[in-house]
């Protein structure tokens, strides 16, 4: 059986980073990925995804964006390129086209790796294939007239890609509503189930919120100081967009323009959709958030005595006269349904007993109570940046100097 001293599994960023500092350090090691370097940004990704981070947050260990658009926002195939690019400058030793089917503790230590490549044995793993795994679908979308072409936003790629007719979008987070504006900026008729999702301005006072929230340490907050602790994992993400140089999504202003919006949507019955009468509250519940979010970058304005310019509070466009509690879906001509309301992780392969009951791992900045198993790349692994491009170097950093250490700890053994 081969041997190897580590084994990181996935060829993302995120398995890419702990490479270049493994590699750096001299430490033996392979990198398995079931696909190619870096394809979830090629292939998980609708044609007009951009970044929702500046591009100046884009750095990963060795290499950071230099392209001639740092305050921009790169394009799916930016990203995907950028990536490929980070893999050129080490060579790092990546295994595509290996697909992970087990890990188990070995006899007397270590790792035994099952792979469609062949078994492997190993010292210490990294698991970094993310933690979006199975696209999550309600069980009501079984009661969807069949008609009606249904797919998850993983699976979106194009207003053009669709059937003609109106479109269903369910989810209000980051994917939800930036393809909700992609459609609508394409011209269709959009009918939209909002959900719990905050939302914050693309700038403010001068500057984009997320260079305020930089500059004020916010995304430097180990999560056991966050409010909430570890449950923040939970939380759906803000809803922004880069598009355009970047802009808000103000679900408000698009139901001016024609958008249809709901509360949250709970079952089909009889060809109609379901809501609950969730709308405004979660408009109110979107706009406190993005509005607290203003109130802390004045108060950090005003401590550090900084010149900005003034601007004006929001000030909503648009208020839901009643609150539809369904939508005849062939009345309305909807031909298409896009469920985003998000994913669930995926371990079975991972036979190990670093899990919670929720089939989540438990890990402390990746650490793990089986020595030598660790993650990297998931949100909110240390601080907010986690999962984004923004904080991966410094997580990859810091598992790198545990792995070293255990790998001191197997020699002396």
């Amino acid at each position: 059986m081969e041997h190897r001293e580590v084994v990181v599994i996935g060829g993302g960023q995120a398995g890419l980073s702990v490479s270049w500092h493994l590699t750096a350090r001299g430490i033996d090691h392979v990198v398995l990925e079931r696909d190619t370097v870096a394809h979830e940004w090629r292939d998980g990704r609708w044609d007009n995804f951009t970044l929702v981070t500046p591009n100046w947050q884009c750095a990963l260990p060795g290499y950071s964006y230099a392209g001639g658009d740092p305050d921009g926002f790169m394009t799916r195939a930016e990203v995907y390129d950028w990536v490929r690019g980070y893999a050129d400058t080490f060579d790092p030793p990546v295994r595509e086209h290996v697909e992970v089917s087990a890990v188990t503790q070995a006899p007397g230590g270590g790792f035994d790796i099952e792979t469609t490549a062949g078994p492997l044995r190993c010292d210490q793993v990294v698991v970094a294939v993310g933690g979006y795994h199975i696209p999550t679908i309600p069980r009501f979308a079984e009661k969807l007239p069949p008609d009606i072409v249904a797919l998850h936003s993983a699976e979106y790629r194009s207003a053009a890609a669709l059937p003609d007719g109106a479109v269903l979008v369910v989810g209000t987070g980051q994917s939800g509503a930036q393809i909700a504006e992609d459609l609508h900026l394409e011209g269709r008729t959009v009918h939209l189930a909002t959900g719990n999702a905050p939302r914050v301005a693309r700038f403010y006072r001068g500057r984009d919120c997320v260079a305020w929230l930089h500059d004020m340490g916010h995304y430097d907050i180990p999560i056991q100081q966050q409010p909430g602790g570890l449950g923040k994992r939970e939380n759906t993400n803000h809803y922004v967009t880069g598009r355009g140089g970047g802009r808000d999504i103000d679900l408000r202003r698009f139901a001016s323009e024609g958008m249809h919006l709901y509360g949250r949507m709970v079952d089909v019955d009889g060809g109609a959709a379901i809501f609950d009468p969730t709308l405004e509250r979660s408009l109110d519940a979107a706009d406190a958030v993005a509005e607290g979010i203003k109130n802390s970058i004045d108060a950090y304005i005003d401590r550090a005595g900084i010149t900005a310019p003034t601007e004006a509070r929001y000030r909503p466009v648009w208020r839901p006269e009643r609150e539809p509690t369904s939508l005849d879906l062939a009345a309305a001509g909807i031909s298409a349904v896009i469920w985003s309301v998000g994913f669930r992780t995926d371990y079975r392969w991972l036979r190990v007993g670093v899990f919670d009951g929720a089939g989540h791992p438990c890990h402390n900045r990746g650490v793990t109570g089986v020595a030598g198993l660790y993650f990297l790349g998931l949100p909110w692994l240390h601080t907010w940046g986690s999962g984004r491009f923004a904080a991966i170097a410094r997580d990859a950093e810091y598992l790198g100097e545990r792995i070293a250490l255990g790998a001191m700890d197997i020699a002396a053994a």
